[in-house]
């Protein structure tokens, strides 16, 4: 019998999460919402004045936090409703006005990041290093680091009115390929039914164990894609000048500079990542030869390497079960991490459950004021869902200790560090059940640990790491005075593809249209930061494993800094240095490791 997905109003209290931790009632989050607008023209009211004494700064960061926080904890009260239940019309009505005070509350406090610049920056630096600005310091700080490339107040006008523009190829790329390309794939034959080819589907299909099935698919998918080639070139092209405009008008050497400046991130730790994968496609070569053998094939085709290499093998955890597991995998961090962990998911952070309406996936989102809340939803049939349970954890936790160890205006981390705590998490709960498959005899299921663990490794490390290449070498060229052209950005992705697959692939005619259908290439050099992630991750995963408290109170101060360190300096408090190799290295030689386990067991 089919599973009959709830309505929100028929599942149970204790499945949802527990939003009261933010605002206990909506009559409360109505009252927030309306106080937002007099906190921002209490803020506004700085405006020229910031520069005048120690004191009108301080009360203005003050005010300026004041509303900040408010619009924080009304933005995300209002999204939490909205995703847990679209189908929900007043959940939306409140994500909608959030979303309309948040622009309002920009453009009236557009002013304060260029009237600090504006600041005698000896005059600025010394009143942070006074105590009443200790909050504020960080924030302080990080700003100044941006005064090199901060241009004159008319100028930095244009470029923000630029801003909306800039964001063109972004938007047609997205409704091309998502809207108007996708009523027209046409259907592929499954079991004697037809079914709708579409962007989600493609993925689907891409895991079918019927050959045919993913052949007919990848075809007729590329076809689409090479019949708008030019146009979706063009689109590409437009973005990466986007690029490159920015960064000749503020002064960068270079697009991968200026996307890293930010973050205090060396354009060394960006090649270094890709050195160190060419130095051991090796091992990533020898999973394609044990994949084309397990499957049967004579020959490895571009359709092959998606789905599944073992069967998917029969398991049943309950949500409470799977509590239990992360309590025990991540044991090693200590009975504080794992008891505040295991309490949130079975007492009101969690959203358990599929129901009507809810966004499909899984997330964590925390904000200064509250719990940490993971979306899930959660299928006791599917082992993956535990580790999708202990890796969103890891980001709660993360932002609990980030919360509870820093002021307000440097309580965020970045991206770059983001994916630390959840891989980790990950990583200690694949080591855990496979021990347990390894002392229950349980060989199907070390082999679909060991098969979906290399291909967790493998889409985030290589081939994060493949895109972050191709996005250099389009930069590069246009930078150097070389125009992107359709066939150029081709040949550039073929030589990838053979490259990263090695001699055991086959490709078709039109297999490097898949580097004119990457999403994220909108948002360049972001992709690197996967690799990275899943780098950091893994050694810290072996140095808290296998070290003491020592080693372990080093990734708690990780987990603390927040926002209060940029991404290596805090990296580098755990233990991890990513502007050395090694980090990388060791995460290619856990590939390897687990590559040998699974050729093995094959």
């Amino acid at each position: 019998m089919a599973k009959t997905i709830p309505s929100r109003k028929d599942v149970k209290k204790e499945d949802k999460w527990d939003l009261s931790s933010i605002f206990k009632s909506t009559d409360e989050w109505e009252a927030a919402l309306a106080s937002i607008e007099t906190k921002t023209q209490a803020a506004a009211e700085f405006k020229g004045k910031l520069g005048e004494s120690s004191g009108s700064l301080l009360n203005a960061l003050k005010a300026y936090e004041n509303v900040l926080l408010q619009m924080e904890s009304v933005y995300h009260f209002a999204s939490l409703e909205h995703e847990a239940d679209e189908d929900d019309t007043s959940a939306t009505d409140r994500y909608g006005r959030a979303a309309m005070a948040y622009t309002n509350m920009q453009a009236q406090l557009s002013f304060i990041d260029p009237e600090l610049m504006e600041i005698d920056e000896a005059t600025l630096r010394q009143w942070a290093a006074l105590p009443e600005f200790a909050d504020y310091r960080v924030y302080l700080e990080k700003l100044l680091h941006f005064k090199k490339y901060t241009l004159s107040e008319k100028e930095e006008r244009i470029l923000s009115l630029q801003g909306q523009p800039a964001m063109t190829a972004d938007t047609a790329f997205s409704v091309l390929t998502n809207v108007d390309m996708n009523k027209t794939f046409g259907t592929v034959t499954v079991d004697g039914e037809e079914q709708q080819l579409t962007e989600t589907t493609w993925g689907v299909f891409m895991h079918n164990h019927d050959r045919n099935v993913r052949e007919m698919a990848y075809k007729k998918f590329y076809a689409k894609y090479e019949e708008h080639q030019n146009t979706i070139a063009a689109l590409y092209a437009g973005s990466v000048n986007q690029d490159i405009f920015g960064m000749r008008a503020r002064g960068y050497e270079s697009s991968l500079q200026a996307a890293l400046y930010g973050n205090k991130v060396p354009v060394s730790v960006y090649h270094n990542l890709i050195d160190c994968i060419h130095k051991n496609l090796d091992s990533l070569h020898k999973y394609y030869s044990i994949r084309k053998r397990a499957l049967g094939l004579s020959e490895l085709r571009h359709y092959d390497v998606y789905v599944p290499l073992v069967k998917s093998v029969e398991t049943k955890t309950t949500y409470e079960e799977s509590v239990e597991i992360c309590r025990a995998a991540l044991a090693p961090l200590g009975k504080e991490y794992t008891d505040r962990l295991c309490d949130g998911l079975l007492n009101g952070w969690a959203d358990r459950y599929e129901n009507i309406g809810k966004r499909s996936g899984a997330f964590s989102s925390g904000c200064y004021v509250g719990n940490p809340y993971i979306l899930l939803n959660y299928n006791e049939e599917n082992i993956r869902d535990v580790f999708t349970m202990a890796h969103e954890g890891g980001h709660s936790m993360h932002s609990w200790y980030s919360v509870h160890n820093n002021p307000f205006m440097s309580y965020d981390y970045t991206i770059f560090e983001a994916e630390v705590a959840s891989t980790f998490n990950e990583e200690l709960v694949f080591e855990y059940l496979l021990e347990k498959a390894k002392r229950d005899n349980n060989a199907d299921l070390q082999k679909y640990l060991l098969a979906m663990r290399a291909d967790d490794i493998l889409a985030t490390l290589y081939r994060q790491t493949m895109f972050a290449e191709f996005e250099l070498k389009a930069h590069e060229l246009v930078e150097n005075g070389t125009p992107l052209t359709p066939e150029l950005l081709r040949k550039i992705y073929r030589e990838l593809l053979e490259l990263y697959f090695g001699p055991e692939m086959h490709f078709e005619s039109n297999s490097d249209m898949e580097g004119l259908r990457i999403p994220h290439f909108y948002s360049a050099f972001y992709v690197y930061k996967y690799a990275t992630g899943i780098s950091a991750a893994l050694a810290l995963a072996k140095r808290v494993t296998g070290g003491g408290d020592a080693e372990r109170e080093d990734y708690f101060k990780f987990l603390k800094s927040g926002g209060s360190r940029y991404p290596i300096e805090s990296l580098k408090v755990a233990g991890v240095d990513m502007e050395k190799v090694e980090p990388v290295q060791a995460a290619c030689d856990t590939f390897k490791a687990i590559i040998d386990q699974l050729d093995a067991l094959l």
